[in-house]
């Protein structure tokens, strides 16, 4: 019989190595001495049949290549067996999750608006409130609060117009705007409540100026047409005041950035609230105290409302709050509660103080500005996170599952 050659040298190798291997395991794994057994007997038998491999008569070979396998296995389960959640409970079969995404960017892609649109949002709710201010003025017969009221939503809705098409970068696009009515989107019905509101505003304001026009000639007729216009165009003005001051809060509660988003019942009610205050401010800034209770009682009510949507936006939203408590937001929010406070008690305690009324005007303005710059950098802060968009998902598709009594998904079958 012919000695096997090349192909015996090459099983020999094959042996020893089996033979070195299942000593490291016997020496580095004291929990599987079964195991071990069985591998240095399967090594055995397999230097017994090397004769029968190296000829190819061997009958044995898939039994032996079973064994090792069922050894693997029985190694793996016992591995997963030992990594359990704080050494007993759920086994742990992949780790934890990190909030990270590829290349480091976020999950949600954040919003590309910058400070202007946040200038944005004070001023139509401050051309908003000035609206509606004139408007109480108006009816109830105080000139230089109507007079105010009526200037100062001129200016503001001016600048609206400035921070939007800044934003929007061209003109035509506003325009554009107008081609449709889409009642289901907020922007297209804010452009539309800007397109109403703001002519109105102007002619309320330019009407105005019918006391300086001469008596006589067309600027005469002019003077003595335009008192009923205006007092037309304030109360038109006044009527679409409100959606103006709550689509801009419809509108971030409307994309996906996690804290507006969850936030779609409070925002529209603390921009509201802001709106009131702001106009209530311009009021006790320019008017004699004889003339401001409309402002004083707008803002107490604006301030009751912008207080509580700031309460339940940094209480009850869970982890989606953590961005309007903490941080830039946070401090902006706390700032602006303050400035509320003291401009509501100033307000209600100057009655016939000019000087305090101005004070308290000025901060009901500064605390509508921290206010609406606050909640502007807390969504951002929320989209920047990938935290404010993953555990939410988790936790409402938790819910959902234990509502129709499903399985969880972090639910481990048993190891096999």
């Amino acid at each position: 019989m012919t000695p096997p050659g090349p192909v015996g040298d090459r099983f020999r190798r094959f042996r020893e190595r089996l033979a070195a291997e299942g000593g490291d395991q016997s020496q580095v794994s004291d929990e599987r001495p079964s195991a071990a057994s069985g591998a240095e007997a399967t090594s055995g038998a397999e230097v017994a049949r090397g004769g029968d491999l190296a000829t190819g008569r061997g009958t044995g070979s898939g039994s032996s290549r079973r064994g090792d396998t069922a050894e693997r296995r029985s190694a793996g389960a016992a591995g997963r067996r030992g990594r359990r959640r704080g050494g007993g409970g759920e086994e742990l079969r992949v780790p934890e999750a990190e909030f990270t995404s590829y290349y480091g960017r976020p999950v949600l892609k954040g919003p590309v608006w910058k400070w202007d649109i946040a200038a944005y949002l004070f001023t139509g709710g401050l051309a908003a409130g000035s609206s509606l201010l004139a408007a109480g003025g108006q009816l109830t017969g105080r000139p230089a609060l109507r007079r105010a009221g009526r200037v100062a939503a001129l200016a503001a809705v001016s600048a609206s117009a400035v921070f939007l098409v800044k934003d929007l970068g061209r003109p035509a696009r506003f325009h554009h705007m107008l081609r449709v009515a889409k009642p289901t989107s907020p922007m297209s019905m804010g452009t539309w409540i800007l397109t109403a509101y703001g002519p109105a505003a102007g002619i309320a304001a330019i009407a105005e100026a019918a006391g300086v026009l001469p008596r006589h000639g067309l600027l005469g007729l002019a003077g003595r047409a335009l008192p009923p216009i205006g007092h037309a165009a304030g109360l038109l003005a006044a009527g679409t005041a409100p959606a103006l001051a709550t689509y801009t809060g419809v509108l971030l509660a409307d994309t996906a950035v996690p804290s507006w988003h969850e936030a779609y019942p409070e925002l529209p009610v603390i921009f509201a609230g802001s709106a009131l205050a702001s106009g209530a401010g311009v009021g006790l800034l320019a008017a004699p105290p004889a003339q401001t209770g409309p402002a004083r009682r707008m803002a107490v009510a604006g301030a009751a409302l912008e207080l509580y949507g700031a309460h339940r936006v940094e209480t009850r939203l869970g982890l989606l709050s953590e961005p309007y408590r903490l941080g830039r937001p946070g401090r902006l929010l706390r700032a602006g509660r303050l400035l509320t406070i003291g401009g509501v008690a100033g307000a209600l305690l100057g009655r016939r103080s000019r000087v305090l009324g101005a004070l308290s005007g000025t901060a009901l303005l500064a605390a509508s500005v921290l206010t609406r710059f606050g909640i502007f950098y807390g969504g951002v802060a929320s989209a920047r996170d990938p935290r404010y968009t993953v555990v939410p998902q988790r936790e409402r598709v938790e819910a959902r599952r234990t509502a129709m009594d499903l399985p969880s998904d972090r639910a481990v079958p048993p190891a096999v």
